[in-house]
């Protein structure tokens, strides 16, 4: 699934290339994907409307328009936002659910694979029960106020940076990463940290996603850019999907156990 740096990615590539352009037609191929309103309201509050703004809180992406409605999209595991021509893509992409018809001939499909993604036309994004639940944007916290928030946790600390409700925008690949930059054993208590690790923690998420961002996201599955060209960070993981394979510090062997139903990739050595 997308993490906050593929979002954030897709977000900033939506800004520069589609704010100000006006939605003419709105094709919907696979209705299920739209979560509200009903079909026939989707598009006709979408269409001839203007896009105003881009947004992202944590995974979800938030259309702002010109109606005063917002355009919400999370991608889950699969989807997509690429962006073409009409010229060159006449039937709408191979995977499209939803294509956007813009002025000027591009055409911004929403592709999803296995039908998880969700799009919806909401009068306020911030009302939505998912976004209410969930926790600070990592970019947004202090490490004073990121200390507080872990003293009060048992939790161990890998599942604990994935809790959406704890913090945002973070999912088991950059949590991964962000452990291994801050030499903390993924199964080791939010609690029982050290002031030192709590420092490297919150300087290493600031770093990783900074840095994710900067690449353009990591391609590891279906994540692909608004131009359809893969991110570029995948090429920088140091534990992510690299079961079996040498440490890049230490030379130790790369292992990988199981923790709330996901793969955990750690070096045993530097995060002892």
């Amino acid at each position: 699934m997308p993490e906050l740096p593929e979002v954030e990615t897709i977000k900033q590539d939506l800004q520069k290339i589609i704010t100000g352009k006006k939605i003419i037609k709105v094709c919907v191929y696979d209705p299920r994907v739209i979560r509200e309103p009903t079909l026939s309201a989707f598009k006709n509050r979408l269409e001839n409307v203007t896009i105003k703004h881009i947004l992202r809180r944590a995974k979800l992406l938030i259309f702002e328009l010109s109606n005063g409605l917002f355009l919400t999209v999370h991608l889950k595991m699969t989807g997509q936002l690429v962006l073409s021509q009409k010229l060159s893509n006449p039937g709408g992409a191979k995977n499209s659910r939803v294509a956007f018809h813009l002025a000027g001939g591009d055409i911004l499909d929403f592709n999803d694979q296995r039908l998880f993604g969700e799009l919806r036309v909401v009068d306020d994004w911030k009302k939505l029960k998912f976004v209410q639940a969930l926790g600070p944007e990592p970019f947004d916290l202090t490490y004073f106020d990121f200390r507080n928030m872990l003293s009060k946790k048992k939790t161990k600390i890998k599942p604990l940076l994935m809790d959406q409700g704890f913090i945002s925008g973070i999912g088991n690949l950059y949590a991964a990463e962000i452990l291994f930059r801050a030499k903390i054993n993924p199964e080791k208590s939010a609690q029982g940290l050290t002031e030192a690790e709590k420092t490297r923690l919150h300087k290493g998420i600031q770093e990783i996603l900074t840095n994710a961002i900067k690449h353009g996201g990591s391609s590891v599955d279906n994540y692909v850019r608004l131009s359809g060209k893969r991110g570029d960070y995948a090429r920088f993981h140091q534990v992510y999907g690299r079961l079996g394979a040498p440490c890049f510090v230490c030379k130790t062997i790369i292992q990988r156990i199981a923790q709330g139903g996901r793969g955990t990739y750690f070096c045993p050595k530097c995060q002892k």
